[in-house]
C-alpha cells in the first residue's frame, strides 16, 4: 500500500484526525503510541488511523456522523516524533477529550486506547508507551485504599524499607507446612510474607486452610517479636463473589493485608476490591502477573508505566516493579521512572526515564514499590539505593534458601538492610561501598556471613530486552 492508493469509499484518516495545530486542553487524556506502520503507509495517515480507531472513527463515512459533534468528541493525532535508534517506528501523540471516558473507569480507558486499534491492518505493530491522565480524571478515581503514610502508621514502621518474602516452593506445600514457613520468616525479622501469584485454592492447599494456618503464624510471630507483621493472603478467585468471600474471611481472622493479581483478575475486580479495602481498613498488595505478556516486547503491547498508572488509579497499596538487579527484566532508568509514577504526587516529563508527559495526581496517595525476583543479601546496597525507604524489599529464595533455615535467612536480610540504611544515613555511598558495609555487619551476624558466602557468586547479568529508546 502506498500513499493515494486507498480503495474508493475508504477514508483518508488525515482529513479528520490529523491535527498538528491542535491546542491541548488541561482536561484531555494524552497518549503516546509507538507505531510501526505497514510499508508505504505515511506516518501521518497511520497516526490519524490510530486516533480515529481508538475514538470516533471507522473505515468509511457513515450517515450518523452527521448526528454527532465529531469536532468535539474525536481523538486527534497532534504530533509525530522519531524513535531514537529505530528508523521503522515513530511516536504518535494523540489527544482524547475527557468525555470519551466513563469517570473512574480504568476499564473504559483501556478498552478505547488499547482496543481494536491494536489489530488494525495498516499497523504492523503498536505499543502504548505512556498516558497522561488529567487531574480532572484522576479525581474521579479512588486510588490506593490507604497510601504509604497510613500503612506506616498502622504498622508502626518508619525510616526504612519494609522486608518481605514470597513463600517457596510456590506450589505443593500443605497449609500447615506453609504456615510453618511463614512463622519462621516473620520471627526471624521480616515484616511481611507473601502468597505467590499462582497460589489460589488448589487441591493440595485450599484457601481457607491456608488463611487459618498463616494467620496463626502471623499472630504467634507478633507475640514473640513485639512487632506488627503481615502476610499477603491472595484473594484472587474465579469470580468477584468468591474474591469478596475470601477477603471477608481474611478480615475475620485479623489480617492487615490481602493480595490481588490485578491483570489476571481484571481491573473491574481490582477497583471493586480496592473500594472494599478502603471501606474495611485493609491494605492491598498487588501482584503484576501477566504484565510481561503485555509490556516486554519493545514494539508491541502496553508499556508497564501505563499499567502502573492504571493500577494507581484503580487502587493498590503495593505494586511489584521489578528489581533491576534480580532475575526479572528491568532497565534501571525506566524502573526509577515508574517508581516515581507510583509514589510521587507530581511527576515531570523526563525522557531519560521514559516519561513522556507531566503527571499530576493531586492529593491521591502513592503506593509502595515492591522489589521482588531473584534477589539476595548482596543486592541489598543496590536495592536500598534504587528504591529508598518507601518500598518493600522481598526475598523469596534469598530468605528460604539460607543453609540454616528460614529464620536465619530472614535475620540475614534484616541485618543487611539495617546496615545499609545506617550507612546511607551517615552519608556513605551505599552502592559503591556495599561490600565493606555488608562485611562489617557480618562480623556480628553469623546469619549474614553464611548468606554472603552462599550467594557470593550468584548474579543475573543478562541483557535487558526492553530498554529505553536512545540513539
Amino acid at each position: 500500500m502506498t500513499d493515494k492508493t486507498y480503495q474508493a469509499g475508504v477514508k483518508d484518516y488525515r482529513e479528520t484526525y490529523w491535527e498538528p495545530d491542535y491546542t491541548i486542553k488541561d482536561t484531555d487524556i494524552l497518549a503516546c503510541f509507538k507505531v510501526t506502520p505497514q510499508p508505504g503507509v505515511p506516518r501521518e495517515e497511520a497516526a490519524a488511523a490510530v486516533a480515529a480507531e481508538s475514538s470516533t472513527g471507522t473505515w468509511t463515512t457513515v450517515w450518523t456522523d452527521l448526528l454527532t459533534d465529531l469536532d468535539y468528541y474525536k481523538g486527534r493525532a497532534y504530533a509525530i516524533e522519531d524513535v531514537p535508534g529505530d528508523s521503522e517506528c515513530f511516536y504518535a501523540f494523540i489527544a482524547y477529550p475527557i468525555d470519551l471516558f466513563e469517570e473512574g473507569s480504568v476499564v473504559n480507558v483501556l478498552t478505547s486506547l488499547a482496543g481494536n486499534v491494536f489489530g488494525f491492518k495498516a499497523i504492523r505493530s503498536l505499543r502504548l508507551e505512556d498516558v497522561r491522565f488529567p487531574l480532572a480524571y484522576v479525581m474521579t478515581c479512588g486510588g490506593p485504599p490507604n497510601g504509604m503514610q497510613v500503612e506506616r502508621d498502622r504498622l508502626n514502621k518508619y525510616g526504612r524499607p519494609l522486608l518481605g518474602c514470597t513463600i517457596k516452593p510456590k506450589l505443593g506445600l500443605s497449609a500447615k507446612n506453609y504456615g510453618r514457613a511463614v512463622y519462621e520468616c516473620l520471627r526471624g525479622g521480616l515484616d511481611f510474607t507473601k502468597d505467590d501469584e499462582n497460589i489460589n485454592s488448589q487441591p493440595f492447599m485450599r484457601w481457607r486452610h491456608r488463611f487459618e494456618f498463616v494467620m496463626e503464624a502471623v499472630q504467634k510471630a507478633e507475640a514473640e517479636t513485639g512487632e506488627r507483621k503481615g502476610h499477603y493472603l491472595n484473594v484472587t478467585a474465579p469470580t468477584p463473589e468468591e474474591m469478596y468471600k475470601r477477603a471477608e474471611f481474611a478480615q475475620t481472622l485479623g489480617s492487615r493485608i490481602i493480595m490481588h493479581d490485578f491483570l489476571t483478575g481484571g481491573f473491574c475486580a481490582n477497583t471493586g476490591l480496592a473500594n472494599w479495602c478502603r471501606e474495611n481498613g485493609m491494605l492491598l498488595h498487588i501482584h503484576r502477573a501477566l504484565h510481561a505478556v503485555l509490556d516486554r516486547h519493545p514494539r508491541h503491547g502496553i508499556h508497564f508505566r501505563v499499567l502502573l498508572k492504571c493500577l494507581r488509579l484503580s487502587g493498590g497499596d503495593h505494586l511489584h516493579t521489578g528489581t533491576v538487579v534480580g532475575k526479572l527484566e528491568g532497565d534501571r532508568e525506566a524502573t526509577l521512572g515508574w517508581i516515581d509514577l507510583l509514589r510521587e504526587s507530581y511527576v515531570k516529563e523526563n525522557r531519560a526515564r521514559g516519561i513522556f508527559f507531566d503527571q499530576d495526581y493531586g492529593a491521591m496517595p502513592g503506593a509502595l514499590a515492591v522489589a521482588s525476583g531473584g534477589i539476595h543479601v548482596w543486592h541489598m546496597p543496590a536495592l536500598v539505593t534504587i528504591f529508598g525507604d518507601d518500598a518493600v524489599l522481598q526475598f523469596g529464595g534469598g530468605t528460604l534458601g539460607h543453609p540454616w533455615g528460614n529464620a536465619a535467612g530472614a535475620t540475614a536480610n534484616r541485618v543487611a538492610m539495617e546496615a545499609c540504611v545506617e550507612a546511607r544515613n551517615q552519608g556513605r555511598q551505599v552502592e559503591r561501598e556495599g561490600k565493606e558495609i555488608l562485611t562489617a555487619a557480618a562480623g556480628h551476624s553469623p546469619e549474614l556471613r553464611i548468606a554472603m558466602d552462599t550467594w557470593k557468586e550468584i548474579k543475573f547479568e543478562f541483557d535487558t530486552v526492553d530498554k529505553l529508546d536512545v540513539a
